[in-house]
């Protein structure tokens, strides 16, 4: 989830320097990518250890996602007025420290703040990152292997954080799957400021003048807030919980007045006006919701349904980050080019749905290989079709020098959708299984039922972002 709203860095000459530049840049990502998927198989080991409740456990992942989404566009603009590698090398460190804090932490309330401060540093340290890159390579070919290459680690990421965090938390404990970015954040800061160009000189750089502070503060207060009425509304009365929804519309209110008003908003609402980037950032969220609710859940299943270890449910994951990385790098570009980005959309959303309907029918006793991997499956090839499809339709609706605004956006939407995803989806599933406990159900019947409820409201969250994207991105006649 990075931005392009970053300008230029330097171009480095020496091929061999950008080369070790462009590893240098994926080091940093990885981590970030790391950490988005290491945390939830580790899940149970920490609420077992720190207390967490069911809904108060997914706080352990929005904490980090909601300042990294809500901070994405200021750290691009940030980097604009500061210079890249400066943002990028902010980034790493503020990360690494938070990781740190994060391995030793005790109790729930340290946890979640060192998990906010990582987040912080992940949007400080990702919304540079494509910038920099496609500065580095400014001839097309070089460019499209050096994006393949980028995407091929987030891929591999993805499949090394299930497995990573399984192994670790099974082996050493949970509090290790944060302190495992010490050694790779330490390099990675060393690396990048040996190897990677000086920021070019600009005549803002170093005042920080022209950033939207106010509209920042207020976008990424109005997101913690909505997760936080979401996550809590079963422990809340429904006074309580419409002041704190009306509170946060307010904030979302105050930061649209203040994008209209603002000499240099953080988001230019005219981008809106866009069609496809309106319809497309939509859909994402609805998507996005369904495949970080899967991930969440479908972890907590195999672990208390299946009985699977740490270790156990990080290589269970495994097929589908893998199949989404080959599936990206193999067939996806070819795929659009031969059936057009709006078909190939609908054809992974309805992927996507059937993936969902079949986990919501999971007993309790299943199996891996018949109940769980199927699905998985479903769920990794519909993304894997719709994420490439859904990007290139979005970019397609937005003006050249919208471009890198259009993209951090496009970056934003992924982490609300991903956090809302949890959030409801968290609350949902909990809200289920003690209705049915206090009903006098047993403990393992109502767990299954309020992970097949999250499963089939995924379904439906999947089947209205299949619904939307036929509407509203179908190709105009001319």
């Amino acid at each position: 989830m990075t931005s392009l709203t970053e300008s230029p860095a330097r171009p480095v000459r020496r091929t061999h320097s950008r080369w070790a530049s462009l590893v240098v840049l994926c080091a940093g990502a990885l981590m970030t990518i790391l950490d988005g998927n290491i945390v939830t198989v580790a899940m149970p080991a920490v609420q077992s250890d720190l207390g967490f409740s069911g809904p108060g456990l997914a706080w352990v992942v929005n904490a980090y996602l909601i300042p990294f989404g809500g901070l994405l566009l200021l750290a691009g603009r940030l980097g604009d007025l500061v210079g890249g590698k400066r943002m990028f090398t902010a980034g790493i460190a503020l990360f690494t420290a938070a990781s740190v804090l994060c391995g030793v932490a005790t109790g729930q309330t340290m946890l979640i703040a060192a998990r906010a401060v990582q987040g912080v540093g992940g949007a400080m340290a990702s919304a540079v990152v494509l910038g920099m890159l496609v500065a580095l390579f400014p001839e097309p070919r070089e460019q499209a292997r050096a994006i393949a290459v980028f995407s091929a680690v987030g891929s591999a990421g993805g499949a090394l954080g299930t497995f990573l965090g399984g192994a670790l938390t099974q082996t050493l404990g949970w509090h290790w799957i944060f302190l495992i970015n010490l050694p790779i954040g330490v390099a990675a800061w060393l690396a990048a400021v040996r190897v990677l160009a000086p920021d070019r000189p600009a005549a803002e750089r170093g005042s920080g003048r022209g950033a939207d502070y106010p509209g920042a503060a207020l976008v990424t207060g109005a997101l913690m807030l909505t997760v936080y009425v979401v996550v809590g509304s079963g422990e809340r009365g429904a006074a309580s919980t419409a002041l704190l929804a009306a509170l946060a519309l307010a904030l979302f209110t105050a930061f649209t007045v203040r994008q209209a008003r603002a000499a240099r908003p953080l988001l230019r609402l005219r981008l809106f006006r866009s069609r496809l980037l309106t319809g497309a950032n939509t859909v994402q969220i609805l998507m996005i919701a369904t495949m970080y609710g899967f991930q969440f859940i479908g972890a907590l299943y195999l672990q208390r349904m299946l009985g699977y270890g740490e270790l156990a449910t990080g290589t269970a994951f495994l097929p589908a980050p893998v199949a989404i990385g080959l599936l990206m790098l193999g067939l996806s570009a070819r795929t659009v080019g031969r059936f057009g980005a709006y078909r190939v959309l609908l054809a992974g959303l309805v992927l996507i749905v059937a993936g969902t309907a079949l986990l919501s029918r999971a007993p309790e006793g299943g199996s891996y290989v018949t109940d769980v991997l199927p699905p998985m499956l479903l769920l990794a090839a519909g993304f894997a079709a719709a994420m490439p499809a859904l990007t290139g339709l979005a970019m397609a609706g937005v003006r050249e020098e919208d471009a890198g605004l259009a993209s951090g956006l496009f970056n934003t939407t992924q982490v609300v959708g991903g956090s809302l995803g949890l959030a409801v989806l968290s609350t949902l599933a909990a809200g289920r299984t003690g209705a049915l406990l206090d009903a006098g159900a047993a403990t393992v019947a109502a767990t299954a039922a309020g992970y097949r409820l999250a499963f089939r409201v995924a379904a439906g969250i999947a089947v209205t972002a299949l619904v939307l994207a036929g509407l509203a991105l179908r190709p105009r006649r001319r």
